[in-house]
């Protein structure tokens, strides 16, 4: 919770100074990356050099399995943000119960993270909190046995060559992607000038339905995830009402400040 006030963080790093000793900051509970690293830069700016983050999910709106959504693609943009910082992963406080421990903690190793933080009771049923994520020593000791711990790189060249020529032939299938977004956005310019000029709305509802339906027909066929292709097309359709409002629009954000540019001269 302190991550989530800059000023908290701020307090908390003024105290640190001149001490040396290791701190693990908690992701803020909004999924925010900004909030995230900058709360480890402002303790990093007290002189603190041993830093780590713990990844415990983030609240949402949304129903879920979770008691806290991982969105572990916010872990992955602080890797990225920061490569040399490690992350602990907190399975226990993901998940909310004892049952999804071992799915969340293989993921977080399969993702590179440093380690884990897992609650254990001897006896879960009288902790005081969080029972019903607690599991006891000897299944904590089970679930350690059962995780497989992969390595991020290999020295296998064989390995190496092979996994850099996949990664080519995405490479090229990513750029085919954008170059094929480009185009579909350039003709999205076009339809919003063509309903500009005939006073039609941005928004027809039996078209964004027919191309819901049309999507999972199809990825279903390619056997894509129904949940990725939905939130594809998602995004896809935002960003062409986004481009065709931004042309049904264009010069009235104009108009309306030389308007008021000009009642203030007047008065």
């Amino acid at each position: 919770r302190s991550t989530v006030n800059p000023f908290t963080v701020q307090e908390i790093a003024d105290a640190l100074q001149g001490v040396d000793i290791p701190v693990l900051v908690k992701n803020p509970v909004n999924p925010d990356i900004q909030l995230w690293a900058g709360a480890l830069e402002r303790i990093n700016r007290a002189g603190i050099t041993k830093l780590g983050a713990i990844h415990r999910g983030f609240s949402s709106f949304e129903k879920s399995s979770f008691r806290n959504e991982p969105m572990w693609e916010l872990a992955i943009q602080l890797k990225t943000l920061i490569p040399d910082l490690p992350i602990i992963n907190d399975p226990s406080h993901i998940c909310g119960n004892r049952e999804l421990i071992p799915y969340i903690a293989q993921k977080a190793l399969d993702l590179d993270m440093q380690g884990l933080m897992i609650e254990s009771h001897v006896d879960p049923s009288v902790a005081w909190t969080d029972a019903k994520q607690q599991v006891t020593p000897a299944a904590l000791a089970e679930i350690a046995e059962r995780l497989t711990v992969r390595e991020p790189e290999s020295k296998n060249e064989a390995f190496t060559d092979q996994l850099a020529e996949l990664r080519k032939q995405i490479d090229k299938i990513d750029d085919l992607l954008l170059q094929k977004l480009g185009e579909r956005m350039a003709i999205v310019g076009k339809i919003g000038e063509f309903k500009r000029d005939n006073q039609v709305t941005i928004l027809q509802v039996n078209r964004w339905d027919a191309i819901i339906k049309k999507g999972i027909s199809f990825a279903k066929a390619l056997k894509l995830d129904l949940n990725f292709t939905e939130k594809f097309l998602e995004l896809v359709h935002g960003e062409s009402i986004r481009k065709q409002t931004e042309i049904m629009n264009a010069g009235k954000a104009e108009q309306g400040i030389a308007a008021e540019a000009h009642t203030e001269v007047k008065s």
